[in-house]
């Protein structure tokens, strides 16, 4: 299988609906100026019941501003030039794991037994790697 081929299986995977509605609002507030959330839901198509959730994920990870009050709305804190879609799906996501065996502290049951890493967490993180690399190759303003 090409890296291509299993970099879209990967994606297929991880690309969950709360990923693409972060991405859609991005790309509506990429087009400048504050939006209310009626705007950003009606014109990237996102069920009004997620858009908040999904907001104030964007807004902790640092990537969106939320003003409140009569005027308020929601704005980019930078350029989409510097924003790359690993930085909105590790907003909405967390870390990106292709395996729990991958993250920090994770106590392998075979490594007892083998006293070395698996052959298949070798694998799964050079896999991870080009995931990784592939997402924070072009920024949003690339692909806008």
């Amino acid at each position: 299988m090409t890296n291509i081929i299993q970099f879209v299986i990967l994606m297929v995977m991880l690309f969950t609906r709360e990923t693409d509605y972060a991405v859609r609002i991005i790309r509506e507030l990429s087009r400048g100026g504050r939006k209310t959330t009626d705007a950003i839901c009606q014109n990237e198509q996102i069920p009004r019941q997620f858009s908040y959730k999904i907001l104030k994920k964007l807004e902790k990870s640092g990537l969106v501003r939320i003003f409140r009050g009569a005027g308020g709305g929601y704005a980019l804190t930078g350029d989409t030039a510097a924003i790359t879609l690993f930085d909105v799906i590790a907003s909405i996501e967390g870390e990106l794991l292709l395996s729990d065996c991958l993250g920090h502290g994770f106590d392998c049951p075979m490594k007892g037994r083998r006293k070395k890493i698996c052959g298949v967490h070798r694998e799964l993180n050079r896999i991870q790697g080009l995931m990784r690399g592939h997402l924070k190759e072009k920024s949003l303003a690339e692909i806008f």
